[in-house]
């Protein structure tokens, strides 16, 4: 789990006057919206008395404190200790962790870290979604999924070209063919600082449902074109084409819950069948598709991603999970993931929370920060080491 990135915490519609609970990167955090509106993110424990803030209420523009009613501000800063008296000078001290919130695509996103805001990678933009909602032409609909397994895995899983033919018998041959081979010389690559991906052409099946083969006028196998790609540490954008004319664009944002379980919101895109009468059928496609790679990753080993080039044998189609990993190891290398065993350990007797970016301007914090691996100069080469045949 990293430090330094935005993660998805909820629907938008699902926050209104009460304030959520959500457990990210092994921590709790409390959401909230203030009297105009907007979205708060912060540490969910009181800096008092350990109090739990999402098991208070809403007072005006801060969250109340169950235990002895201090409240929070937006920002983090304590503007009432009611013990103290009305009239009480409140120590600048007493503050909690306020973390970067934005709301996009139906979603609350939270930035969870202390990088300045020019340095951060961006939130996964999707050209197909304006700020009303789907742009003319398109229909959306977002499902979510809390599964038991580390989402490395399932980024990686999202990425990978050549489970499709075994994992979705809707995508591919169940390895029936004897011609069937992954070439990644023939993949167009697309990269930048904080994303890998690729697109292809493939051989598909004929489309399982007679709507959809209606809709397409596609009857046969064929070869169609898609592309997929990971944006960050936990996005990932897969564009499938099943006709020149006929596109379904998928955008999956995962947010470990802990080292253990993810959340995902998935969120899909088509230009086909717009009608909401659709919606239905269509999550319905989605959430089966969802559940075969549920059922393959739940039984990974080892559990949690390698962190070294062992215990596997990459091939060419590895190598967008080669690249994905080589990112890793430079966002573990500028100090970055946390320590989730050291955390795992402590969770009885010490409370951490996640560096804000205040922390980078005022001392004095309550709370200790999370704790992080050593930062190192080193970064791995996977790709260089993935095995060709």
């Amino acid at each position: 789990m990293f430090i330094n990135f935005w993660y998805t915490a909820g629907l938008s519609k699902e926050l209104e006057h009460a304030p959520v609970r959500r457990r990210m990167l092994g921590l709790d955090f409390v959401l909230f919206r203030d009297t105009s509106g907007a979205v708060h993110c912060l540490s969910d424990t009181c800096i008092h008395r350990g109090g739990s803030l999402s098991q208070g209420k809403v007072k005006g523009d801060c969250i109340q404190c169950p235990y002895h009613g201090w409240q929070f501000a937006g920002d983090g800063a304590c503007r009432k200790i009611p013990s103290l008296g009305s009239q009480a000078r409140i120590p600048s001290r007493a503050r909690v962790d306020a973390y970067p919130t934005l709301e996009r695509y139906g979603l609350i996103f939270v930035f969870l870290g202390d990088l300045p805001e020019a340095e951060r990678c961006t939130i996964l933009p999707i050209p197909e979604y304006g700020a009303e909602g789907p742009a003319p032409g398109w229909a959306a609909t977002i499902q979510h999924f809390e599964w038991a397994f580390d989402y490395q895995r399932s980024m990686e899983n999202g990425i990978d070209a050549a489970h499709n033919e075994f994992v979705h018998p809707t995508h591919g041959f169940s390895g029936t063919r004897d011609d069937y081979r992954i070439d990644p010389d023939t993949w167009r690559w697309v990269e930048d600082e904080w994303s890998t991906g690729f697109f292809s052409r493939s051989l598909a099946p004929p489309l399982a449902e007679a709507k959809m083969r209606e809709a397409s006028g596609r009857h046969a196998p064929a070869i169609i074109e898609g592309g997929t790609g990971h944006h960050g540490i936990s996005m990932i954008w897969t564009y499938i084409h099943p006709t020149p004319e006929m596109k379904i664009h998928q955008y999956l944002f995962e947010t470990p819950i802990d080292a253990m379980h993810t959340s995902l919101y998935l969120l899909n895109l088509r230009n086909f069948l717009i009608e909401p009468e659709h919606d239905a059928r269509m999550m319905e496609r989605n959430a089966i598709v969802a559940g075969q790679d549920r059922d393959v990753l739940v039984d990974v080993r080892p559990v949690v991603t390698p962190t070294k080039n062992t215990g596997e044998f990459l091939t060419p189609s590895d190598v967008p999970i080669a690249k994905y990993r080589q990112k890793i190891q430079r966002w573990t290398s500028l100090g970055w993931r946390i320590d989730a065993e050291l955390l795992e350990r402590d969770r009885q007797r010490v409370v951490y929370a996640i560096p804000s970016p205040a922390r980078r301007n005022t001392k004095g914090w309550v709370l200790d920060p999370v704790p992080l691996t050593e930062a190192t100069a080193e970064t791995a080469s996977t790709a260089a080491n993935t095995h060709r045949s």
